[in-house]
């Protein structure tokens, strides 16, 4: 089978042509490729379908064998993808995934401009960045999902929900990208105890689907700092739906303006709330790091 070994600003996954390539069991491949002693090593798995609903479909699997829904960094490696193997010339290209169809605004340079792997091109031209219109944020907490503690009124956005951690009362609010989201709030996301504290949260008894949480703080209205820790993953270096959702839920809180810069462990993302269309859109880039066949 050959793969491209892909990432958005830290955040890497191997990608398959399964137009090409039946793929029987992919969540097993994805823990085996995901594997980083002794397999490929990635965050997860993305295959590349056929649609009958959009240019193409993005079918994800996380490193530990479980289907995600959207991946913010990953489909902006899915627009590189086929625009540099010459699957399409377009531009503009729409991708399925489980959470709706993403419409890409494709950014294209000479090779040679671009950071990456070099022997792929379409003629001699290859995506640098992309713009991804992320779609509507989905503040109801059933659609999130996510059971509001008491006091909260049902249908309404979670904004500063308490969440109790070994005796800590941590303030969430809940946003989804297509998939669950809770953003907290910290003074110093550089030293704190991601490790220990994630994985109390990805399956606190409040998130019926389990939950990616965003640690997040803020330097000013138009820049902010945010480390993620992934259902499925355990922490990333990036996360392009959880810097969609953290923008969101810093407007919400009053903390940013509508268009702020999110400085991840990887790398920086523009991520922008149209309110009035109540859209979100989000920029970045997107390189090759190899390809092989296992």
């Amino acid at each position: 089978m050959k793969f491209t070994k892909m990432h958005g600003i830290g955040n890497d996954y191997v990608y398959v042509n399964a137009i090409e390539n039946d793929i029987p069991d992919p969540s097993a491949l994805s823990i085996a490729v995901s594997d980083r002693h002794f397999g490929i090593g990635s965050d997860g798995l993305i295959l590349i379908k056929k649609s009958d609903k959009a240019d193409f479909m993005m079918d994800m699997y996380n490193a530990d064998g479980s289907q995600g829904k959207m991946c913010g960094n990953g489909i902006r490696c899915v627009g590189k993808y086929v625009y540099d193997h010459g699957l399409t010339d377009k531009t503009v290209v729409t991708i399925e995934t489980l959470s709706g169809i993403k419409t890409l605004d494709l950014t294209i340079k000479p090779v040679d401009e671009v950071p990456g792997y070099k022997a792929v091109s379409n003629n001699g031209f290859v995506v640098s960045d992309a713009t991804v219109n992320m779609g509507a944020p989905i503040l109801k907490p059933e659609d999130v999902p996510v059971i509001v503690p008491e006091g909260f009124t049902p249908g309404e956005a979670a904004v500063g929900m308490p969440i109790m951690i070994d005796g800590t009362e941590y303030l969430g609010t809940a946003v989804s990208m297509g998939n669950p989201h809770v953003i907290v709030f910290v003074d110093d996301t550089d030293n704190y105890p991601l490790e220990s504290i994630g994985p109390k949260f990805e399956n606190y008894r409040l998130f019926p689907d389990r939950i990616n949480t965003e640690f997040v703080q803020v330097i000013d209205r138009n820049y902010v700092k945010m480390r993620v820790w992934e259902r499925g993953s355990a922490e990333t270096m990036a996360c392009g739906t959880g810097a969609c959702a953290t923008v969101v839920a810093c407007i919400l809180n009053g903390k940013t303006d509508d268009e702020v810069t999110v400085s991840l462990r990887g790398g920086d993302l523009k991520i922008r709330w149209d309110r009035e269309d109540n859209l979100v859109f989000m920029t970045g880039p997107a390189t090759t790091v190899f390809e092989g066949e296992i």
